[in-house]
């Protein structure tokens, strides 16, 4: 069981506890222990059970429930208190800007047990009376609900990745004369799935898997497995650009019109077509072309990892370089920079880069772009740094102009040098704010400052359907893994999934570059 799922646990009971006014000091003590288990930096299941007590949070009377939990996969607390609880009630906890104190008033003042009666509500305006309320927060909420009504049966590619995996395995172990194809948006590898297709052929027998996402298998002929494979790996746009009725081969099919052959992937009935008569497949990004990692909180913010631990982490893997870039002073909720806290944090960095030979450990900052769109920190601090990540984390309900006008007067700050998750979208959890792309892909042009895909599958942003245009304006692409653990660098993969999605070649990635042309980019400006 993860450290994220443990915490999950404990992170809930707190949350039902407080929705029946259980005592506050008890409420708090399951919200820290969720808090501190989720922050833990080695895998709890793993350690030995005499040391629970070194988790801090982690008192004697939670002790027992944690060994319960880990011996059982069960928490009876937990379980009475959803026992005393209506399904529709905890579902209500989800909802985006409403705690348990709010569910609370909704289900015992409106006598409301669901996110389809909530709904219902905010249409009649009956929120807008109840104590803490008001039109705004009715608002939220009812975006909230349609959001996640819409994405309800939606999973991140992600979290279904390992069961295509485990299906393609265990078809070829137990039929290991027949054929499985994962098709679909599965195989383009869409960023969301609602469900994972497969088709087959000389199969006797295909797995059961208990998983909420559903899962098809279609058995087909011998001899038109390829062509199946083809035409149901590719959107109806892209299938329209191409003669399937001369299908001999997937290379033939492309060769016919004059392209390279086009990745799966990219399969969209966009842009790729135009992409093909200019790159080769070999041409995308790939994960072994990524000589560096920007974009990564150490344990001077958030992170769970020391700077050390994870630039000695990285070096072990091959990689170049290293982009430290911390949260700045105010993201205060996320243990922002104060400036002693920087001074100390470049004395280190120093140390390390005496110490790591030809790795380089870079001094960054992820600093936030006030509402008026300036940077954290005084002119003096910001160019101690080696590189800026300017992002969005506060004020996030704007219009598109509003949003708009504070990226592109941070980009046009001469210290911005990346610019971090343009949207601030969580894929599946919220929206991200509307921006003009165009309108901010310009300004990173004409200020070569580079755009941020951050990698992780929760975010994903830029979308990788705006990559066309950015390679169009020669904006460079920093897939970043927003690492606040060792473990977050395997989202690298994920970034340059999405990346190759929308045909990012080598040339386009920031941080693909070696050490010295990256220095250079970064002194432009």
């Amino acid at each position: 069981m993860e450290n994220k799922e443990i915490a999950s646990y404990f992170k809930l009971c707190g949350q039902l506890m407080e929705l029946h006014e259980e005592n506050k000091f008890k409420v708090r003590s399951y919200a820290n222990a969720s808090f501190q288990i989720g922050k833990f930096p080695d895998l709890i299941e793993e350690i030995d059970p005499d040391c629970y007590g070194t988790i801090s949070g982690l008192g004697d009377n939670l002790i027992p429930k944690l060994e319960e939990l880990l011996d059982t996969g069960r928490m009876l607390y937990l379980e009475d208190w959803i026992d005393k609880t209506p399904k529709g009630v905890i579902e209500m906890l989800g909802i985006k800007g409403i705690g348990p104190s709010k569910v609370r008033l909704i289900w015992k003042e409106l006598e409301i047990e669901s996110t389809g009666e909530l709904l219902y509500a905010c249409n009649e305006n009956r929120l807008v009376d109840l104590k803490g309320f008001g039109e705004k927060t009715q608002a939220q909420v009812k975006a909230s609900i349609e959001f996640m009504m819409e994405h309800k049966h939606s999973f991140h590619y992600a979290t279904v990745e390992p069961i295509i995996n485990e299906v393609i395995h265990w078809v070829i172990e137990k039929n290991p004369n027949g054929k499985i194809a994962v098709v679909g948006h599965a195989a383009r590898k869409s960023l969301t799935l609602e469900q994972i297709d497969f088709i087959t052929c000389g199969v006797s027998e295909v797995p059961e898997i208990e998983h909420k996402i559903s899962i098809s298998f279609d058995e087909v002929d011998e001899f038109v497995f390829e062509l199946e494979t083809f035409k149901r790996s590719a959107t109806q746009e892209h299938l329209s650009q191409i003669n399937i009725d001369a299908f001999v081969s997937e290379d033939k099919v492309y060769s016919d019109l004059g392209v390279s052959l086009i990745p799966i992937e990219m399969r969209e009935g966009l842009s790729e077509f135009q992409w093909a008569s200019k790159y080769e497949p070999s041409d995308l990004i790939t994960v072994e072309d990524l000589m560096g990692c920007l974009h990564n909180h150490s344990t001077y913010s958030d992170g769970i990892h020391s700077l050390r631990q994870m630039a000695e982490y990285l070096k072990s893997t091959g990689y170049q370089y290293f982009g430290i870039s911390d949260h700045s002073k105010t993201a205060v909720y996320a243990g922002g920079l104060r400036l002693d806290e920087v001074e100390r944090q470049h004395e280190e960095i120093e140390l390390l880069n005496n110490e790591l030979g030809a790795f380089r450990v870079l001094k960054g900052i992820e600093s936030d772009i006030l509402t008026n769109g300036d940077l954290d920190y005084e002119k003096d601090i910001l160019e101690s740094f080696d590189f800026i990540v300017a992002s969005i984390h506060s004020a996030m309900k704007m219009d598109e102009n509003t949003a708009t006008s504070r990226l592109i007067k941070a980009v046009e700050n001469p210290y911005t040098k990346i610019l971090g998750h343009p949207t601030g979208r969580l894929l599946l959890s919220r929206p991200g704010y509307p921006i003009d792309y165009k309108k901010v892909i310009d300004a990173c042009a004409s200020n070569e400052v580079a755009i941020e895909l951050n990698a992780n599958p929760m975010r994903l942003d830029i979308d990788w359907k705006w990559i066309p245009y950015c390679m169009e304006k020669e904006v460079m692409i920093s897939i970043n893994p927003d690492a606040h653990r060792i473990e977050g660098f395997d989202h690298m993969r994920f970034g340059v999934m999405a990346a190759r999605k929308g045909g990012l070649v080598k040339e386009f990635c920031l941080n693909a570059l070696p050490i010295n042309d990256l220095m250079n980019f970064f002194a432009k400006k």
